[in-house]
């Protein structure tokens, strides 16, 4: 094969293949925002909150957080995790939060994501469930869900 066939052959494979992962990947264009900025926010105190008010929720968020704090009483391992996973997909892709309330939720996120991480790579990771258990203690401080109590199963 000559150079310049060689160099057509890359050249086109490079374009189908940055369009297969752009159209595969551009369903989660949303989600993998909420994952850059939870990354970085892992370590990162909350923003504080604005007169000492807890930030508001909405219906994708409470039912995720429930759905969470349920699993992680009963679920260990990997169905924690997937659980988890889920959970933080579906509150992500229906977030209806103003742009504050949402970067305060990052904090939250990044803990979540991390745990089903840590759970995918090792089921009975302590560290993985640790974070998981913390991300749900946090959450009442910093965001307004009536009667969003944790489990004691959660809470050890």
């Amino acid at each position: 094969m000559n150079s310049k066939t060689l160099v057509t052959v890359i050249a086109v494979a490079l374009l189908v293949g940055g369009g297969v992962y752009a159209w595969l990947h551009h369903s989660h264009e949303n989600h993998a925002d909420h994952e850059a900025h939870a990354a970085h926010a892992h370590d990162t105190a909350a923003p504080p909150l604005v007169n000492g008010q807890r930030w508001e929720t909405d219906e994708a968020l409470r039912t995720s957080m429930l759905q969470i704090r349920d699993a992680a009483s009963q679920q260990q391992g990997a169905a924690l995790a997937s659980t988890t996973k889920a959970q933080v997909d579906y509150m992500i892709t229906h977030c209806k939060l103003d742009s504050q309330a949402d970067a305060a939720l990052h904090g939250i996120i990044s803990q979540l994501l991390t745990g089903a991480d840590m759970l995918n790579k090792a089921p009975d990771s302590p560290d993985g469930v640790e974070r998981i258990q913390h991300a749900l203690q946090q959450y009442p401080d910093y965001f307004n869900h009536p009667d969003f109590l944790v489990n004691e199963a959660v809470a050890k």
